[in-house]
């Protein structure tokens, strides 16, 4: 049984080196990302939010292996989340790949688990095939649970790449549209287009317009509901929603509480299973860590196109500064609140950004914007402003 179901999930084995995506569009950027992985002896998990195209990331992946001349036969993907598969550790079922192809533990092989968190103990197994195989591990996860390594059996052995949405020119790339220089001005317009559809792959090709509630309701009910078996569906239900009406702004839980009749610690604990899942950021507030802890933080979605969802494509200042938040992330935003004046944010390479769709800073905005120590200051206005901000990015 083992054996039909490894040959149904590596088609190349048989197709002469055929992935079967061939009517996929590649994402260069983060295929690029785990190619700078490869050489190295490491673990590359990759992690991020449902159906954001990391198990199609892996099969593409293949496929350029593929084409640089690694043998088919010494690279196997398997979904840990297969029922076929249940009663099996992940060490027999490496083991039956390597009996099935006649491979010793000494010949170099290529292994891609996608659902790596299905199985108890990942993490000391995932160990276990590093330290005794010669092998290169690609391991895929929906949950941040792919990063709470307890006993930190992979430290210093993974690299950790999170997979998020589509970007703007990703989104342009997955609709099949070039914009000639002579008719840039049409890529704002196209860039309003993106902000309210988001970048989900699936919907960005196929724009069903259920697919993206649907999404979030398989991950409320099974990766929070059910995992952490909570009773009252509807108050984490109604708590999403008010979370995605709120997006750019600091959230009380105790207001949040208040209005959903349950405790602060309960919000909490809901926010943090959201977090877990990639549904949604949180950014704390700039200052010392007494501050942090006490002071709201500011929320925002994975996606704008999961944001109107919910809420409609309703004020666009808010939806913009969510894209800005998903392009600074990985410089560890944080929010810069002092005397009732906010800065939205000011990132660990010392940059300094406020978002202003189509407005200008308040008289005391500015001043306290101009007084604030920053290796650089960036007022992001709208769509022309964009590419300052990405080669800020770029330089850093």
């Amino acid at each position: 049984m083992s054996k039909d179901v490894y040959y149904e999930y590596n088609p190349w084995w048989e197709s002469e080196g055929e992935v079967g995506l061939e009517n996929w569009v590649e994402r260069p950027m983060v295929l690029d990302q785990m190619d700078k992985f490869f050489e190295s002896a490491n673990i590359v998990l990759l992690t991020g939010l449902r159906r954001v195209g990391k198990t199609t990331l892996m099969k593409l992946f293949i496929q350029r292996l593929i084409k640089r001349g690694i043998a088919p036969g010494n690279i196997f993907y398997v979904s840990l989340d297969d029922y076929v598969l249940e009663p099996k550790s992940i060490l027999d079922i490496t083991t039956e790949y390597r009996t099935l192809h006649k491979l010793p533990v000494e010949e170099k092989v290529y292994f891609f688990f996608d659902e790596i968190t299905h199985k108890e103990n990942f993490h000391q197994q995932l160990k276990n095939l590093y330290d005794r195989q010669n092998v290169k591990i690609y391991a895929a996860a929906s949950s941040s649970s792919i990063l709470k390594d307890k006993k930190a059996y992979l430290t210093g052995r993974a690299n950790i790449l999170e997979v998020l949405p589509l970007d703007f020119l990703e989104y342009l790339q997955f609709k099949n549209i070039t914009v000639k220089k002579k008719d840039s001005r049409l890529l704002e317009a196209y860039f309003d287009e993106y902000l309210q559809t988001g970048g989900i792959p699936g919907y960005v090709l196929y724009k069903e317009r259920e697919y993206l509630q649907n999404l979030v309701d398989d991950i409320i009910y099974k990766d929070i509901i059910a995992y952490h078996k909570i009773k009252n569906h509807q108050v984490v239900k109604d708590l999403f929603k008010i979370l995605m009406a709120n997006v750019g702004n600091p959230i009380s839980t105790y207001k949040i509480g208040n209005t959903l009749k349950i405790s602060a610690d309960t919000v909490s604990r809901y926010l943090q299973h959201f977090e877990d899942t990639y549904l949604i950021y949180l950014t704390p507030r700039c200052g010392k860590l007494n501050q942090q802890l006490s002071s709201p933080r500011k929320i925002y979605a994975a996606d704008t196109g999961i944001r109107n969802s919910f809420t409609g494509y309703i004020n666009k200042g808010r939806v913009f500064e969510n894209y800005v938040y998903l392009k600074v992330k990985n410089f560890n935003p944080v929010y810069v609140f002092e005397n009732q004046v906010e800065i939205d944010f000011y990132l660990d390479n010392k940059v300094l950004v406020e978002v202003k769709y189509g407005e200008e800073l308040r008289e005391k905005q500015k001043e306290f914007f101009d007084k604030f120590k920053a290796s650089r200051k960036l007022v992001i206005k709208g769509y022309d402003d964009l590419a300052e901000l990405y080669e800020i990015l770029r330089i850093s």
